[in-house]
């Protein structure tokens, strides 16, 4: 029985994958590191700010960590700021998709390694704030993707105002990263992963796999949770 459904965001809803990198290496910049695109989608998409900062400060900044993390992580989100108000653009079919599930009340939640404010913000600004029921962020869980903390979060977030209770096996997780996929599975949820930011042999652990949410019907969510 298909009960929600639950989006990673980055990558998902809205086309700011670039974005995010785009803001690290501003934030960077000042230390001549510059992070290649290549290794942001083999080794870093799919983490948290703070996580792939830290992979950053160990590297080059050994004795003054956490000191040197925070900076980061502010000149990042400013940066980031700044890109989004002019940049982010919602991915084609989400709409629509989303749409379809409302006509057919199936709570909705969001599930996200990103900032709770970048978020919230980026959801206002198109029209989408209204959507979902539940939005767990990078604040809200000490580990975030591969661990299924934050998914299990949601879940317990949605079962604080649905009724009857929901399990995780009647939970659909769409993702575009194989952390994602992995924590979602973790979780004991469904997966279906677009093919935004990795090929689909990258993303092969999916239960199901799409390159377009225009193209999953409510019937493919439905057989999913059977």
């Amino acid at each position: 029985m298909l009960r929600a459904v639950i989006f990673d965001f980055d990558g998902v809803i809205v086309d700011t994958e670039m974005l995010h990198l785009k803001a690290f290496n501003i934030a960077l910049a000042d230390y001549k590191i510059e992070i290649s695109k290549e290794q942001y989608y083999k080794e870093m998409l799919g983490l948290s700010d703070s996580d792939l900062f830290k992979t950053i400060v160990a590297k080059n900044f050994p004795t003054s960590g956490e000191e040197k993390l925070n900076e980061l992580l502010e000149q990042k989100k400013a940066a980031f700021g700044d890109l989004m108000k002019t940049e982010c653009r919602v991915i084609s079919g989400v709409r629509e998709f989303l749409d379809m599930l409302k006509a057919e009340k199936i709570p909705m939640a969001i599930c996200s390694g990103a900032l709770l404010d970048e978020i919230k913000t980026i959801l206002q600004a198109n029209g989408l704030g209204g959507y979902f029921e539940v939005i767990v962020s990078a604040e809200e869980v000490k580990r975030g993707k591969p661990f299924a903390d934050g998914f299990l979060l949601t879940l317990r977030k949605l079962n604080e105002i649905m009724r009857p209770k929901i399990l995780a096996a009647h939970c659909v997780v769409i993702e575009d990263s194989h952390w994602g996929l992995i924590a979602a599975q973790k979780a004991g949820m469904k997966t279906i992963a677009v093919t935004n930011s990795y090929e689909e042999k990258e993303l092969s652990i999916a239960d199901k796999i799409t390159d377009s949410l225009s193209k999953i019907k409510l019937k493919d969510l439905r057989k999913l949770c059977k």
